[in-house]
């Protein structure tokens, strides 16, 4: 859950003006306010989820009591390889998620058949990477799906329209089970430098090399 502070200041000479900050977790929302109202200067202060909606502070705290236990804060990024003569494909899909207060990240790839695009093979990637997020119990919260494809990236988010049915099928997997674990999807386009832990997972799949590791980690540089 992203939140957003709307709040109006008051100086000392009683001049008052409104601030909206930028997109914070509940966390770091809770905190800055906090460390707002200590100055004793803010008059008016509204904590406002990603629907617009109002949300009370005890029920942000709730949250935060409950999410902990969960995994949340998740990041998947995938990729797909393909050889057209032998119709293989390599999945791969690397997830960073937090639980219970530390940052974990799971590996993971497969070896397909049968595949007839290199698209087709980056829809089967993402569709890989959505069941592991089933088996790893996230659920109802939005997470960042990051990826180099403008086609499945372009079309899942609603941008670039399909007219290929087995793309289009695929699409369909991908956005029922996200629906049916209530994930909220955010879909990036990233470019293939910063996607190379997936693009290294599929070529393993292809070499014959499979990868399956959970592990512990520290945090990326865009979560501190």
């Amino acid at each position: 859950m992203k939140i957003w502070l709307e709040m109006t200041y008051k100086t000392k000479q009683n001049t008052e003006t409104t601030f909206v900050s930028e997109e914070m977790t509940v966390e770091e929302a809770l905190e800055v306010a906090e460390d707002l109202l200590m100055t004793g200067r803010v008059k008016h202060l509204v904590y406002v989820d990603e629907q617009g909606t109002s949300v009370k502070k005890k029920e942000l705290e709730t949250y935060v009591k409950g999410v902990q236990t969960e995994p949340h804060a998740i990041t998947v990024y995938f990729d797909g390889g393909y050889e057209k003569y032998t119709r293989r494909a390599g999945l791969g899909c690397a997830i960073y998620y937090r639980q219970h207060g530390r940052n974990y990240r799971i590996r993971k790839n497969a070896l397909v058949t049968a595949i007839d695009s290199n698209n087709e093979a980056e829809y089967a990637a993402l569709h890989l990477a959505a069941k592991e997020l089933e088996a790893l119990g996230a659920h109802h919260l939005p997470i960042d799906v990051k990826g180099d494809s403008h086609v499945v990236i372009k079309q899942l988010a609603g941008e670039w329209p399909s007219y290929e049915p087995e793309l289009n099928r695929w699409a369909d997997r991908i956005d029922e089970k996200f629906a049916d674990l209530g994930l909220l999807p955010t879909y990036e386009l990233i470019d293939r430098k910063d996607n190379q832990e997936a693009d290294k997972l599929a070529t393993q799949a292809l070499e014959g090399i499979e990868i399956e590791s959970e592990r512990e980690v520290k945090p990326r540089e865009e979560d501190v």
